[in-house]
C-alpha cells in the first residue's frame, strides 16, 4: 500500500492532534520528500565558509606559467574554457553548475573585519547592528510552519560573533550553532567526537524527569512568563519566550531527526567524506530538505596551519584543505540533485578575502583583499560561466569589480529576496538589505 502524500500543514496538524506518533519516523521522510517536490518552495541557502582566506591562485584563479603561479595545475571542467586547481577534480566535473566570481575586490584585509564585511556587506563599526545575511535571509525564506532553526551554523570560527547573529533582527534569527570549535582531520580517520559535535546537545528528557514532571515545569515557567511580560510585551523579554517555546517544540517534535546522520546509507555519508566538515555539508543536506533556510559550514582548523590562512607552507595545506573541500561540495551538489533539490538550493563559497599573489619566503601567500575570487552555484544561478577577471600576475582586478555590498545583493536576488526591502534598525531609522548603490551581478541569476 502506497503511503499518502501529506503537507507540512496536513503534518502538522495530525500530530498536534495525536493522530501521527512521534515514533513514526517513516513520516518524517514522506514531509521531507513533499516539500522537496513542492513547486511554491521557496529558495534555501547553503554557505560553505572558507575560514581564513583562502587562494584564489591555488583554487578557482590560477596562473600557470607565471612566477606567481605556484606549482599547481589548471585542469579543464566539463565546461569549455574553464579550469580550475587539479585537486578540485571531483568539483570540475560540476562546471555547469557553478558561477566562479574572479574579480572580487574589497579593502578589509584584517581576518574580523574581512568576515564581518562578507556576512553582512557592511565594514564594522558605526551605531548601525548589522545583521549576518543568514538572518537577513532566513527571516525572509523562513517557512511560517518551519518547527527547525530557520539560520543554522555549523562549525563557526569564534572569531566575530556578530557574523552569527541577527543584528537589529529579531534574536530568534541568529544562527543555531552546532559543532562550535571542531576541527578537521586529515589523517583520514574521523575525529573522534565529529558525530557528537553535529548532534543537539541537551535535547532529550533527563532519564530522571518523568513526562509528566517535564509538563508541570513547562507550565511554570509559561506561567512566570506571562506574568512577567505582562509589562515587558516587547523587546528582549518576548524573544527569550519565542525562542524558549521553539526550543521546547523543537524537542517534542519529529523534525528533529534531521540531526541524526545515522539514518543515511553509509556509502552516501563516505563520499561527502568522514570529517567534520564532509558531514556538515551533509547534515546541511538534511536540513534544507526540511525548509530551513540558511545553513552555514565552515571549512576550519588544518593540521598545523589556521584554516586557510596560510601564511606558510600555503600548497600543502591548501593541497590538504582541497581534499576535504572537494568530495564534499561535489557530494553536496550530487546529492541535492538526486533529492530534487538543487534548483532551490544556492550553494555560496566565500571566505573573509583572498592571498597574496606574491609567495613569500615561507612558501606562503599572506592577506589580500584586493583581488580574490568566490563561486556561487545550485538553484538560482546561472552556471558555467566566469565573471571578472584578475591581471596576468593577479594582483589587478582587470575587469568587473565586485565589492561586498555586490556580493550580498546577487546572493539575495539568486535567492529570490526583495533586496530594497528596508527593516528598522536598532537606531529607529529604516536599512535596506543591500545599500541603493550595491551593483548586483545580474549575469549569473538565473
Amino acid at each position: 500500500m502506497a503511503i499518502p502524500t501529506l503537507s507540512r500543514r496536513d503534518y502538522l496538524t495530525l500530530s498536534a492532534a495525536g493522530v501521527i506518533g512521534f515514533s513514526m519516523s517513516g513520516w518524517l521522510k514522506v514531509l521531507a520528500d513533499g516539500t522537496a517536490k513542492d513547486r511554491k518552495r521557496k529558495r534555501s541557502c547553503i554557505l560553505l565558509w572558507m575560514n581564513g582566506g583562502p587562494s584564489q591562485m591555488d583554487t578557482f584563479d590560477l596562473k600557470p606559467g607565471h612566477e606567481n603561479g605556484g606549482p599547481f595545475q589548471e585542469i579543464k571542467t566539463n565546461v569549455p574554457g574553464v579550469r580550475i586547481s587539479e585537486h578540485l577534480s571531483r568539483l570540475a566535473k560540476h562546471g555547469d553548475r557553478l558561477a566562479v566570481i574572479r574579480s572580487m575586490s574589497t579593502r578589509e584585509a584584517d581576518h574580523g573585519r574581512g568576515t564581518y564585511l562578507m556576512h553582512t556587506g557592511h565594514v564594522p563599526g558605526g551605531p548601525i547592528d548589522y545583521p549576518s545575511m543568514g538572518a537577513l535571509f532566513a527571516k525572509e525564506l523562513e517557512p511560517p510552519d518551519l518547527e527547525l532553526p530557520s539560520f543554522v551554523s555549523i562549525a563557526p570560527n569564534n572569531l566575530v560573533p556578530a557574523a552569527q547573529r541577527a543584528g537589529f533582527l529579531d534574536p530568534r534569527y541568529s544562527s543555531f550553532v552546532l559543532g562550535a570549535g571542531g576541527l578537521v582531520d586529515f589523517t583520514g580517520a574521523p575525529p573522534a567526537n565529529y558525530e557528537q559535535l553535529l548532534k543537539v546537545q541537551d535535547s532529550e528528557r533527563p532519564a530522571e524527569v518523568s513526562a509528566a514532571q517535564a509538563a508541570a515545569r513547562l507550565k511554570f515557567l509559561e506561567e512566570a512568563d506571562e506574568e512577567f511580560l505582562r509589562d515587558r510585551p516587547d523587546g528582549p523579554a518576548a524573544s527569550h519566550r519565542a525562542a524558549y517555546r521553539r526550543a521546547v517544540a523543537l524537542m517534542r517534535s519529529d523534525a528533529a531527526k534531521a540531526f541524526n546522520l545515522g539514518e543515511e546509507p553509509k556509502g552516501l555519508r563516505e563520499r561527502y567524506g568522514n570529517n567534520l566538515f564532509g558531514q556538515g555539508c551533509l547534515l546541511a543536506r538534511r536540513l534544507v530538505e526540511r525548509g530551513v533556510p540558511f545553513v552555514e559550514v565552515t571549512l576550519s582548523g588544518a593540521a598545523g596551519a589556521n584554516s586557510w590562512d596560510t601564511h606558510s607552507n600555503n600548497f600543502e595545506g591548501v593541497k590538504k584543505l582541497s581534499a576535504v573541500l572537494d568530495p564534499a561540495w561535489a557530494t553536496l551538489l550530487e546529492d541535492l540533485d538526486d533529492k530534487g533539490l538543487l534548483d532551490t538550493t544556492l550553494i555560496v563559497w566565500a571566505g573573509e578575502f583572498g592571498r597574496t599573489p606574491h609567495i613569500n619566503r615561507n612558501r606562503g601567500r599572506d592577506h589580500w583583499a584586493k583581488s580574490w575570487s568566490t563561486v556561487l552555484a545550485g538553484g538560482g544561478v546561472k552556471g558555467g560561466q566566469v565573471v571578472g577577471k584578475t591581471s596576468a600576475d593577479g594582483t589587478e582586478v582587470a575587469e568587473r569589480p565586485v565589492d561586498g555590498q555586490d556580493f550580498l545583493a546577487t546572493v539575495g536576488l539568486a535567492l529570490g529576496v526583495d533586496i530594497t526591502k528596508p527593516n528598522v534598525s536598532n537606531i529607529g531609522r529604516p536599512v535596506r538589505i543591500t545599500e541603493p548603490t550595491a551593483k548586483p551581478i545580474k549575469e549569473v541569476v538565473a
